[in-house]
């Protein structure tokens, strides 16, 4: 998908520059990836205290299943 957009030139080139990427377009894509995955994350952080908790639970068992 093509998509014109603003950005600042040297804030691309540092980046490309210190990711080690051929072109703009690879480091723009890797920045995203990167956002997307911090995103994915903390949307996981905020399950903490939500799931119930079963102490019965065995998980060396669930291993040896496999």
């Amino acid at each position: 998908m093509v998509t014109n957009l603003q950005l600042d030139g040297r804030l691309i080139a540092e980046a490309a520059r210190l990711g080690k990427h051929r072109t703009k377009e690879e480091a723009v894509t890797q920045a995203l990836t990167e956002y997307v995955q911090n995103l994915r994350q903390e949307g996981i952080l905020d399950l903490f205290g939500s799931i119930d908790f079963d102490p019965s639970y065995d998980y060396k068992r669930q291993r040896t299943k496999s």
